[in-house]
């Protein structure tokens, strides 16, 4: 973890300083960020439920059409989970939980079968091409597991992560994406995975082999998905851990919320998703590799910082959630510092809106990353500078509302970048 710490100029936004509002209670500014939680997992549990129903019509009858359902229904429930990824990092429950519906990058020959050029199992990850769907026993640790069904146990308990080793990536929205899309073997070509429906076909019509264990392992994680979601949105619930833990001392709780924002804003997102990425040219850094869904997964991260700070989250059924904010709290102490954090944000969403525009017109992110594309470089760097420049922003808040000092997660590609290449 690293703490940053970078000097800012202040902005000239024409603001009088001694135009200060009456500062909220900070136990309100903590409910609202709680209740904006609980909301934004209780979305991302509807979507998931809905992502549930189509992969089981998939599964039930395998066809194009209920494949593009269920890889629609997929990316749809991106959005709700994207914008709580800002609630990692200073809430200790969700961090340590994400890792089972967030974890990347993964070594997808753990699960089903890869391209011969993914190769096989190395001196880092002897799993990393276990293909658990073809294998109804493997040896882990000296122990035999009986896999010959794949439920969410063995998948949650057994698979994920297994031997310690992050990569083996068994849960999860990126599971699921890489059973619904397949591998990506466009490299910066145009192109997601195009995994065929036939994959899930039972009987004499199957391809890739192993159709009704596939579906087992798609079912399973897919269910796991949603009873994760569920444990975590009751965590945010009135009387839930998560909720208690962040008011239970109002000045840490605040901290909280800024720490959130500036490690998502810096080492998380600009520094690990997007800057590392571009240094090293590799289409398998894209987030989400296998659906080419990359730019959204980056905008509604950016928008989850956004909505935090100013107190205000939109449900998916159109229905607002709302109340004292982290600004009201920063305009109460320095107007002109709200002013500039408003700025800020707002001018990395532009940039993170013009990244998303410009591939859904076709110009996909992991063809932004190729060696020389000038174009891509200059949108993918306009987020990563829109985020670095915001965090500068958040420490002048640390400091303005009288915090202690916040560890930022760093990232070598932004800190250390000559350590990327050793």
């Amino acid at each position: 973890m690293t703490r940053f710490f970078a000097a800012t100029s202040v902005l000239t936004l024409g603001i009088a300083t001694s135009a200060f509002a009456d500062a909220p209670a900070k136990v309100d500014v903590l409910n609202t960020y709680a209740n904006i939680a609980e909301a934004k997992y209780d979305d991302s549990l509807i979507a998931a439920k809905s992502l549930q129903a189509a992969v089981n019509a998939l599964i039930a009858d395998p066809s194009d059409a209920t494949l593009n359902a269920a890889r629609t229904a997929w990316i749809a429930a991106r959005v709700p989970y994207q914008q709580t990824e800002v609630y990692r990092f200073g809430n200790a429950i969700v961090d340590d939980w994400e890792g089972k519906v967030n974890a990347w990058p993964l070594d997808e020959g753990l699960i089903d079968y890869v391209d011969a050029a993914y190769g096989g199992p190395t001196d880092e990850n002897e799993f990393a091409a276990l293909n658990v769907i073809a294998n109804p026993s493997f040896e882990l640790s000296g122990n035999t597991i009986d896999a010959s069904e794949i439920t969410p146990e063995l998948l949650g308990e057994t698979l994920h992560e297994a031997d310690g080793i992050e990569a083996n990536v068994a849960t999860g929205y990126h599971a699921i994406e890489f059973l619904l899309w397949g591998q990506d073997l466009n490299g910066h070509g145009t192109g997601a995975g195009n995994r065929p429906y036939t994959d899930y076909v039972q009987g004499d019509d199957c391809t890739g082999g192993n159709c009704d264990r596939r579906a087992q392992y798609l079912s399973a994680a897919t269910d796991l998905l949603v009873s994760d979601l569920e444990w975590m949105a009751a965590q945010w619930a009135e009387g839930g851990e998560a909720r208690a833990a962040l008011t239970a001392d109002e000045t840490a709780g605040v901290s909280a919320i800024l720490t959130g924002m500036g490690s998502l804003s810096y080492g998380e997102q600009a520094g690990e998703r997007m800057r590392l990425g571009l240094m090293l040219n590799d289409p398998e850094e894209e987030h989400d590799c296998f659906s080419d869904n990359t730019h959204n997964s980056h905008y509604y991260d950016g928008l989850g910082v956004q909505n935090v700070y100013l107190g205000s989250y939109t449900r998916i059924d159109g229905t607002p959630v709302s109340g004292a904010s982290l600004s009201d709290l920063v305009v109460a102490n320095d107007p002109s510092l709200d002013a500039e954090m408003k700025v800020k944000l707002a001018n990395t969403m532009q940039a993170l809106g013009r990244l998303k525009s410009t591939a859904e017109a076709g110009f996909a992110y992991d063809q932004m990353l190729e060696r020389g594309n000038e174009g891509g470089e200059v949108l993918i760097m306009g987020g990563v500078n829109g985020l670095v420049d915001q965090t500068k922003t958040i420490e002048r808040v640390v400091t303005a509302l009288e915090l202690d000092q916040i560890e930022f997660e760093g990232s070598d590609s932004l800190d250390n970048p000559d350590a990327v290449f050793q």
